[in-house]
């Protein structure tokens, strides 16, 4: 059973007016990052390859920047931190407007106990300009049965721990 947008928001900071919809919230971006070196996904280990952060403009002093995407491959940091809570798994999707726009964001579950500021793959197959701050995902919940809770290595990750 999925979860109602409200609670979804409780398990998310910060959350502003207009991202708590019916069934999840909707995640913003904070940071894109192209990626500039190769990374490993072997049978005991990863690693990541190193990112450059996008270049960004302010098209006006009173908007925010903006990045202006060409066809390719980019890492998408949100800009919430998330706590997916014991019972729960979480799942995120696609806004619909990025799909409007010949855009995909491919995403992974995250996992009970999970925290921190997650990431996508945004895939850009035409131009597009996007705003830092944007809603470009949603973030569902959904109860489920578990073993355990999720302490992986990306447990925190692009959050400042005490």
């Amino acid at each position: 059973m999925y979860r109602g947008g409200a609670f979804v928001r409780e398990q998310c900071e910060p959350v502003a007016d207009g991202q708590q919809q019916t069934n999840g919230i909707d995640l913003t971006v904070s940071t894109v990052y192209e990626q500039i070196d190769a990374g490993r996904v072997s049978r005991d280990g990863k690693s990541i390859g190193d990112r450059r952060e996008c270049d960004q403009e302010s098209l006006a002093d009173d908007q925010p920047p903006t990045y202006y995407l060409e066809s390719g491959g980019y890492i998408v940091q949100y800009g919430e931190t998330i706590s997916i809570p014991d019972g729960h798994i979480g799942f995120v999707y696609p806004r619909s407007t990025l799909l409007r726009n010949s855009c995909m964001l491919n995403t992974a579950v995250w996992d009970a106990g999970y925290e921190g500021k997650g990431e996508g793959l945004l895939e850009v197959h035409h131009d597009i300009e996007i705003e830092q701050g944007a809603r470009i995902a949603q973030l569902v919940l959904a109860k489920a049965n578990h073993d355990g809770t999720y302490e992986g290595t990306y447990q925190h990750e692009n959050v400042a721990t005490e």
